[in-house]
C-alpha cells in the first residue's frame, strides 16, 4: 500500500492499519517534508520517500492524501508506476474523472472523511467508479474501518452533500459548543463549566439517538414539555429562524463543494 501525502488524514489511516496488525514496512509514504517523513518512519515503521519512483509499482492500493491544489503536480511522477493499482482519494474537491485521467487508472474510489477520523470516530462518504469491483469496495472499507464508519453513495455529486453534512459538520458542532460556552458565562457559570456541560450533552444526546429506533423529532418532543424550559428555548430558536438558517448554511456548503470540484476539474 502507498500513500501520496503523509499529513493528518494519512497518519490517521496508517495508525489504524498498524493497530490492526499491518506491518509498517508494507506501507510506502511519499511526502516532500523531511520532518514529516522522519515522524512517520519513527511512529509507524513505514517506508518513506521524498518523491515517487519505481517502488510505487509494488502498491496494489494507492491512497491520495495531498492538498487538492498539489494533486496534479504530485500525480505526474506517479502515473508511470501506478496504473495497475486501485486508487483511493481522501482529497476534497477533486472529482474521480480528474483523478482517473491524472493517474492513468479507472479503478478510483473517492472518500469524503471528517476530522473525528483522527480518533477513530469519523464517518466517510464513499463513491466508486464503475471499474471498482465489490471485493475492492470491501477492501476500501477494511482500510478505512479504523477511522470510523463508512457510507457509500451511488452518485458522485452526492459527495457534495456529504461534504456539507459530515465533512464540514464537526465545525458546526464546535460552533454550537462555543455558543453554549458563551451563554454559560453570561448566565454566571465559567467557560470551562459550559464546555463540560455542552460536550457531555452533545455526546449523550448523540449516543441516545444512535441507541434509539425513534426519530430525532420524537426524542426532541419527549424532552419538550409545553410551557417548560426546553419549550422556551426551542420557541425562541424557531422565532429566530435558526433551523431555516442552518439548512441554508448546509446548502451553501454543498454549493461551495461543487464549485471546488469545478475549479479543480471534473
Amino acid at each position: 500500500m502507498a500513500f501520496i501525502g503523509g499529513g493528518n488524514m494519512a497518519s490517521a489511516i496508517i495508525g489504524g492499519l498498524i493497530k490492526s496488525g499491518r506491518a509498517g514496512d508494507s506501507i510506502l509514504v511519499v511526502d516532500p517534508g523531511d520532518a514529516q517523513r522522519a515522524k512517520l518512519a519513527a511512529d509507524f515503521g513505514v517506508r518513506v520517500f521524498a518523491a515517487a519512483d519505481a517502488a510505487l509499482a509494488e502498491a496494489e492500493l494507492i491512497v491520495w492524501a495531498v492538498k487538492p491544489q498539489f494533486f496534479q503536480a504530485a500525480a505526474a511522477p506517479c502515473k508511470p508506476h501506478g496504473g495497475g493499482a486501485l486508487h483511493l482519494s481522501v482529497m476534497a474537491g477533486i472529482r474521480s474523472d480528474a483523478i482517473a485521467r491524472a493517474v492513468g487508472a479507472e479503478r478510483v474510489v473517492r472518500s469524503m472523511p471528517n476530522t473525528p477520523a483522527l480518533i477513530g470516530e469519523g464517518i466517510a462518504g464513499l463513491f466508486a467508479r464503475p471499474a471498482v469491483t465489490a471485493d475492492e469496495r470491501s477492501q476500501i472499507e477494511v482500510v478505512l474501518a479504523p477511522t470510523g464508519q463508512t457510507l457509500w453513495v451511488a452518485r458522485e455529486e452526492d459527495l457534495d452533500a456529504v461534504t456539507a453534512l459530515s465533512g464540514s459538520g464537526p465545525a458546526y458542532v464546535f460552533y454550537f459548543v462555543e455558543a453554549m460556552m458563551q451563554a454559560a458565562q453570561e448566565m454566571g457559570l465559567s467557560a470551562e463549566q459550559g464546555k463540560q456541560l455542552a460536550l457531555a450533552t452533545f455526546a449523550g444526546a448523540t449516543s441516545l439517538a444512535q441507541a434509539s429506533d425513534d426519530p430525532p423529532s420524537l426524542l426532541r418532543e419527549r424532552v419538550t414539555s409545553k410551557g417548560g424550559t426546553t419549550y422556551a428555548a426551542l420557541t425562541s430558536m424557531e422565532a429566530s429562524g435558526i433551523k431555516a438558517a442552518f439548512v441554508q448554511a448546509l446548502k451553501a456548503s454543498q454549493a461551495r463543494a461543487k464549485e471546488l470540484g469545478d475549479e479543480f476539474g471534473g
